[in-house]
C-alpha cells in the first residue's frame, strides 16, 4: 500500500520521538535538556552503563555513539517491537489520532474478503477445539498427555481435533451462517469432482491453527491418528490468506520472544516447535510442510539477524541444512547470517528435549556451526586429496560456491576462512621440517617451497657480518599516529584513497548523490570509513544540509577523519566553493581504487592457483586487471585534462604523500 506524499511528514510532526523511545529507556536527567528536546539515555539496543543514547526531539532523530544505531521513530518502533513498516506507521498514525489512507477499490474489496476469510477461519478453530473436549476427542488428548502436551499448553497453541466426520465442520459452520462458498475458499473443505456437497479436509486428525504474523488464523495443520493415513500432516492449501512459501508457523510469538533477546530457532515440525516453546525457547519458529523458502529466509531475518536451524542430525536433516545453505548463499548480506544445530543420534528437538531436559537443547543451541563449516564439510567428508588433480577439482568447486555470494565483503571473508580450512588440510601451516600425521592430503615430505621466516628472506641474509646497513632511525610518536605509517605497507595507498573520497564527500555532501551507486559497489577496509560510508549512503536521499548534519553527528569516526593531516591540507577538502574541482578528484580517487582493488584480487587468487596447477586463463586474467589499473589512471588523466594547474596539485600532493611513505616515514 503506497502512502500519499507529505503524509509520513505530518505524521512525524505529530508524533514526539522522545514519547516514543521515553517508552523504552530512563532518561539520564543530569545529561538532557527538556527545553532544548535535547535527551540523552543508556541504549536500548546493546547493554552499556553510560548515556551515549542521543534523542533530538526538535529534528525527530536518535543517533548511538556508542553502536551507531540511528533512525526516526518509526525505525526506533520498527526494531524494539520488531513490526514491519506499515505496522509501524499504522501504530504512530493510532497514537496520533490520524486516519490512514483509503486504500484504492480493487485493494480494499481483496482485503474485505480476507477479513471475511479470517473470521470463518477463527469459527473452524473454535469448532474444533471444542471437539477436542468433546467425547470424540478422547483418542486425541491421550495422544497429547503422552507427548507432555497439557491443558496450558493446548490452550497456548489453540490445539484442536477433527472427527472422522465427512462433514462435521461443514455442517456446523453453515448452521451459523456462513456461506458454503466461503467455507471452500477458505480452504477448510473441498469440493467433490462430481459437483456434490463440499466436505471436509481434516478428518481424524489433531488440528494445529496456523496464524501470521498479526495474529490471524490463515489455516490449518492436521496430523493423522491413524498411522495407516496416506499423510501422516496435512496443511490447508493456497488461498487467499494462506501462502505456506510465505509463513512460518508461531511467527508472531516468536518475533515478540526475539525481539526481548530470545534465539529464533527454525525447526521442522508443529510438535518441535511446541516442545521447544514449553521448554522455554519461545522463538522457536518452523516452515509449513516445505523446504525453507527464500521468501521464508527473509522473515526469519527480519525477526534475528541470526537464525539457528535446528535438524535432525541423520542424512535427511544434513540434506535439508545443505539445501538451506544453497538457498541462503546468494541472499547473505553483512550481519545477516545462519547457523545450523544438528541434534545428535537422529533426535528432534521434541525427543531430545524429553529425553534431556532443557539443558540438553541449550548445549546443542549453544554449540550451532555457521555455513562455512557445513559448506567445507559437504566438499572434503568422505574424499582422499592424494593427487594434484584432485585438490585442483576441490578448488573449482569451492571457488564455484563463494561466487553465489553477491555481498563482496562477505565474498571475501568466506573465500578467507576456506582458505584457512584448505590450507589446514593440506599441511600448509606446519612449521618447517614439521608434519601433520593423518593428513593424507599432505606432502610426503618436508621438502618445497616455505615462505621466509619473520625477518629472514634475502635482506636478512644480505645483512649478515662485514657490511651490514644501519638500523633505521624510530619514527617520531607524530608519525607513528598518522595513517600512512598505521596502513599494511601493501594497501597505503588504498587507505589513503578511502581518507580522500570520504573527505571529498564531507566537504562537498552535494556529490553524494551524484555518486551513490559507485559508492555502493566499494566496501571500505577501515572499520570506520565504513561506517561513514554507510552513514552517507543511508542519508544519499536526503538534501545536502541533512547529509551535512548526519555526517556532522558521526563522532569519533569523522573526528578521526578529519585529524588526518594529508586530510586537513587536501586540495579539494580545502576549496569547498569549487565543487566541479571536487568532482573530479572524487571520480579518479574512486576509478583508481576500484581498479587496484580488481588487481590485488585478482593477484592473490592466481598465487592462490599457482600452489596447484594454473590454468590458461590465468595469465590472461592477470593482464587484464592490470590493463584495467592502467586504463582508469589514463582515463581519469583525459577527464581531467582541463584542470590544468588545479589537477597537478591535486596529484602532486597526492603523490608526496606515498613517496614520504615510501622514502621511510620513520625519519626524525
Amino acid at each position: 500500500m503506497s502512502l500519499p506524499p507529505g503524509f509520513l511528514d505530518e505524521l512525524r510532526n505529530r508524533v514526539s520521538i522522545s514519547q516514543v523511545v521515553g517508552r523504552k529507556v530512563v532518561w539520564d536527567m543530569r545529561k538532557s535538556n527538556q527545553a532544548k528536546g535535547d535527551f540523552w539515555a543508556p541504549c536500548p539496543f546493546h547493554q552499556e552503563k553510560s548515556a551515549s543514547f542521543h534523542v533530538d526531539d526538535r529534528k525527530g532523530y536518535y543517533y548511538c555513539f556508542g553502536c551507531q544505531a540511528k533512525g526516526d521513530a518509526l525505525t526506533f518502533l520498527r526494531e524494539t517491537e520488531n513490526v514491519g513498516f506499515m505496522e509501524a506507521v499504522e501504530i504512530l498514525a493510532r497514537e496520533a489520532g490520524m486516519q490512514m489512507p483509503a486504500r484504492d477499490p480493487v485493494a480494499a474489496q481483496k482485503a474485505d474478503r480476507r477479513s471475511e476469510l479470517a473470521k470463518v477461519m477463527e469459527e473452524a478453530v473454535k469448532h474444533y477445539r471444542l471437539q477436542l473436549s468433546m467425547q470424540g476427542g478422547a483418542v486425541a488428548r491421550d495422544y497429547l498427555a503422552r507427548r507432555r502436551l497439557g491443558p496450558e499448553a493446548q490452550a497456548r497453541f489453540e490445539i484442536g481435533f477433527a472427527p472422522d466426520q465427512r462433514q462435521g465442520l461443514f455442517n456446523a459452520l453453515k448452521a451459523k451462517g456462513i456461506a458454503p462458498d466461503l467455507i471452500v475458499e477458505a480452504g477448510l473443505c473441498a469440493r467433490p469432482e462430481d459437483g456434490g456437497a463440499p466436505y471436509d479436509r481434516f478428518r481424524g486428525r489433531i488440528i494445529y491453527p496456523i496464524r501470521d504474523a498479526r495474529g490471524r488464523a490463515i489455516s490449518l495443520g492436521g496430523r493423522a491418528m491413524d498411522p495407516n493415513a496416506r499423510a501422516k500432516y496435512l496443511n490447508g492449501p493456497e488461498t487467499a490468506l494462506f501462502d505456506k512459501g510465505r509463513n512460518l508457523y508461531n511467527h508472531g510469538p516468536a518475533r515478540e520472544a526475539c525481539a526481548k533477546g530470545a534465539p529464533l530457532i527454525v525447526c521442522e515440525g508443529y510438535m518441535d516447535v511446541i516442545a521447544l516453546v514449553e521448554a522455554g525457547f519461545g522463538g522457536a519458529v518452523a516452515p509449513l510442510g516445505t523446504a525453507v523458502t527464500e521468501e521464508q529466509l527473509h522473515l526469519m531475518w527480519r525477526i534475528h539477524d541470526e537464525p539457528v536451524i535446528a535438524l535432525d542430525g541423520d542424512a535427511a536433516g544434513m540434506r535439508a541444512a545443505l539445501r538451506v545453505i544453497d538457498l541462503a548463499l546468494p541472499l547473505l548480506e553483512a550481519g545477516k547470517a545462519l547457523r545450523f544445530a544438528m541434534l545428535p543420534g537422529g533426535q528432534d528437538p521434541d525427543e531430545l528435549i524429553q529425553a534431556g531436559g532443557r539443558a540438553a537443547m541449550e548445549q546443542v543451541i549453544a554449540g550451532a556451526r555457521p555455513m562455512v563449516d557445513l559448506l567445507w564439510a559437504r566438499e572434503i567428508e568422505g574424499k582422499v586429496f592424494d593427487s594434484p588433480e584432485r585438490r585442483a577439482a576441490l578448488d573449482k568447486t569451492l571457488r564455484a560456491t563463494i561466487s553465489r555470494i553477491k555481498d563482496p565483503s562477505i565474498k571475501v571473508h568466506y573465500g578467507e576462512e576456506i582458505k584457512r580450512l584448505r590450507e589446514d588440510l593440506f599441511g600448509m601451516n606446519r612449521s618447517r621440517g614439521g608434519r601433520d600425521e593423518g593428513l593424507r592430503s599432505a606432502p610426503r615430505d618436508g621438502g618445497g617451497w616455505q615462505p621466509p621466516r619473520e625477518g629472514g628472506g634475502w635482506q636478512s641474509a644480505r645483512g649478515r657480518g662485514f657490511g651490514r646497513a644501519p638500523a633505521p632511525a624510530l619514527p617520531l610518536p607524530a608519525t607513528r599516529s598518522t595513517l600512512l605509517a598505521a596502513a599494511p605497507d601493501e594497501r597505503v595507498t588504498e587507505a589513503l584513497r578511502e581518507t580522500m573520497i570520504l573527505a571529498i564527500l564531507v566537504a562537498h555532501p552535494v556529490l553524494v548523490a551524484e555518486f551513490e551507486a559507485r559508492l555502493d559497489r566499494i566496501v571500505f577496509a577501515d572499520p570506520g570509513h565504513e561506517r561513514l560510508r554507510g552513514l552517507i549512503l543511508a542519508h544519499c536521499a536526503e538534501p545536502p544540509e541533512a547529509i551535512a548534519a548526519a555526517l556532522a553527528r558521526a563522532g569519533d569516526d569523522l573526528e578521526k577523519l578529519l585529524a588526518q593531516p594529508h586530510v586537513r591540507s587536501a586540495p579539494p577538502v580545502l576549496r569547498r566553493d569549487d565543487t566541479d574541482f571536487a568532482r573530479m578528484c572524487l571520480a579518479e580517487e574512486l576509478a583508481k581504487l576500484q581498479a587496484a582493488r580488481a588487481v590485488r584480487s585478482e593477484t592473490e587468487e592466481a598465487m592462490e592457483e599457482l600452489a596447484g596447477l594454473a590454468d590458461e586463463g590465468l595469465t590472461w586474467r592477470i593482464t587484464q586487471a592490470t590493463q584495467a589499473l592502467h586504463q582508469a589512471g589514463k582515463s581519469r588523466l583525459e577527464d581531467t585534462s582541463d584542470l590544468g594547474e588545479d589537477r597537478e596539485a591535486m596529484s602532486a600532493f597526492l603523490q608526496s604523500l606515498l613517496e614520504k611513505h615510501g622514502g621511510g616515514s620513520g625519519s626524525a
